[in-house]
């Protein structure tokens, strides 16, 4: 197993570090509706739920 002779520097731990980043949720508009919500994902509005622009579950606020 691999073992490190000496200790590495903080800084060139940072600069490894570097590329670790949060990225930011991509956003979409309904089409048929209007809303905006995450790509990839269902979306609640008025009361029902949808899914590439069309309607999944009718009054799905009621049930879930």
């Amino acid at each position: 197993m691999a073992h490190p002779k000496r200790r590495h520097s903080s800084t060139r731990r940072d600069k490894r570090r570097t590329h670790y980043k949060a990225t930011p949720v991509a956003l979409s508009t309904d089409a048929q509706t209007g809303e905006v919500h995450e790509r990839h994902h269902a979306h609640v509005f008025e009361g029902n739920l949808f899914y590439k622009g069309q309607m999944v579950i009718e009054n799905y606020a009621k049930t879930a």
